[in-house]
Parts: C-alpha cells; structure tokens; sequence
C-alpha cells in the first residue's frame, strides 16, 4: 500500500472516529439541554430565547466541514507517530504512572494557553473576517457552535494536537483523555446555559475555571472572555468582559418561572455580525 492509499484509509478512521465523538458529545448536550431538561433550566438559558432552526443547521453543516479538517490533520500525525517521528509512547512503564497523569494536565494547561493566545489573534482586525466570522454567526449558541468554524478556524485548532505529540511524552490512553475532555469542555460551554451554582463565581475553583456564561457572553459581544478551560489568561491579560461577574449572577439569580419557548421560534431582529473585532 502506498503513502497516499494509507493516508485515505488513516483519513476515513479518524473520520469516523472524531465524527462519532462529536455526534456522541453534542447529541449528549442537546439532548439534556434542549429536549429532556428544557423547560425545568429554561430559566438558566444565558441568551434567554430559542436558537433559530437555520442557525443549528448551519453549526451541523459547519461542524461536519471541521470534522473533515482534523481527519486530515489527525491522518497526518497517525502517519508520523507510526513513522516513530513523535514522542508518543505506548508502554505506561517507559515513563510510569505520575508521568501518565503529569501529560494529561501539561496537555490541557498547553491548549488552554494555545486556545487564548490562537484565539485573541483570530479577532485581530485582519483575521476576523477570514478565520473566525462564521464561528461568531452563533451569538445564541448550541451544543452544535462547539465545532462551527470556518475551515482555516478549524486548521489552527487542529495543529494543536501535532504539536502535543510531536513534543511531549504522552500516551495513546492520556491523549484519548485528553480528547474526551476537549470535547466536553467545548460542548458545555455551548450549551447555552448555566451550570454552575450561583455562589460558583466567589469561589477559589470559580476564579480558576470558566463558565457557559464567560463564553456565551463571548458570542454576544464579540470580545472578551477568550479563554477556553480555564479563566487564567483573561484574568492575567484583563480581558474578561466587564460584565462577566454581573451576567453570571444575574444568569443564576432568575425564578423557575420562565417558559421554554421552542426551537423553531421565527426569526427575530439581530445584530450584525462585525467585519472585524477586537481582540481587546
């Protein structure tokens, strides 16, 4: 078999592979968030209407092209760990345990680092139109917004995992993990609602770690909150939105009462998604 037949095999794997997972971990979301649980946590909907009809499929749509972006990225580096041009390993012994659990937390702390940092960039002037505009279409995000990227977006999200293999130890079981805690992460700050309770802000694990709200209120306004597990760098950078704090409690703060209108609300007035934006 030759390189380019072994690459398409690898391609359809990690296709379906990363395809399942997606489908598996956003089903999850929008089945608990909006047809199980709906009416009982409408009231901690952070965006408080319901998502367009047109916008969830354009996220699936969107989201179906990012799949096939990291096939091909993921293709890539299968071909380069086999070639043993990377520093994964496949014996737990060569490193031991606490090394195990050591490249799980280098490796989250690494993509939130390279989250933010991609992130704020993307919302350079220059950029925004070109990388990151179509992500910003959902400025009342689903489960669905988690992988809604333009495809040059979905690249740059990608290399993130090359560039773990390719420079730290890690094993096939802490990637997985890994994995499995990029997309459950990105799902539930899509969600749309609120998760934490109110007293979560004032917190030593609030001040840490992010909240639906931090991002939804990202999609809202266009600038802050461009963390992504956790609130570090904003927190560092002064990049948290203003409001953040006031939104949270607010968020957390209403009745029960609320009714849950449904997914196909007619589609309302909105704002304009900018040509650029800040990265302020």
């Amino acid at each position: 078999m030759d390189h380019f037949d072994q690459f398409l095999k690898i391609a359809f794997g990690v296709t379906v592979e990363g395809g399942l997972r997606y489908l598996i971990a956003a089903g999850i979301g929008w089945v608990v968030f909006y047809v199980l649980f709906r009416r009982r946590w409408w009231h901690r909907k952070i965006v408080p209407h319901a998502p367009l009809a047109a916008d969830v499929r354009r996220e699936l749509i969107c989201s179906a092209m990012t799949v096939l972006v990291y096939a091909v990225v993921g293709a890539v580096s299968v071909m380069a760990v086999r070639a043993g041009w990377t520093q994964m390993y496949f014996r737990i012994e060569k490193h031991g345990w606490f090394w195990f659990w050591a490249s799980l937390g280098i490796a989250v702390f690494f993509h939130d680092a390279y989250f933010y940092w991609s992130h704020r960039a993307m919302h350079h002037p220059r950029l925004f139109r070109w990388i990151h505009r179509t992500h910003h279409r959902s400025m009342n995000p689903t489960p669905w917004a988690a992988y809604a990227f333009d495809p040059l977006e979905a690249a740059v999200h990608a290399c993130i995992f090359p560039l773990l293999i390719f420079t730290l130890p890690i094993h096939p079981l802490a990637f997985f993990l890994f994995m499995a805690w990029q997309i459950t992460f990105n799902v539930l700050g899509h969600t749309g609602f609120e998760i934490y309770p109110r007293w979560f802000l004032r917190s030593p694990l609030g001040v840490f770690m992010n909240t639906p709200t931090n991002h939804v209120m990202h999609h809202q306004y266009f600038r802050g909150n461009y963390g992504l597990y956790f609130n570090i760098w904003d927190r560092l950078m002064r990049t948290n939105h203003e409001r953040y704090e006031a939104q949270f409690e607010e968020v957390t703060s209403r009745p029960r009462s609320a009714s849950a209108p449904s997914v196909t609300t007619p589609k309302r007035a909105r704002a304009d998604i900018p040509a650029h934006a800040s990265t302020r």
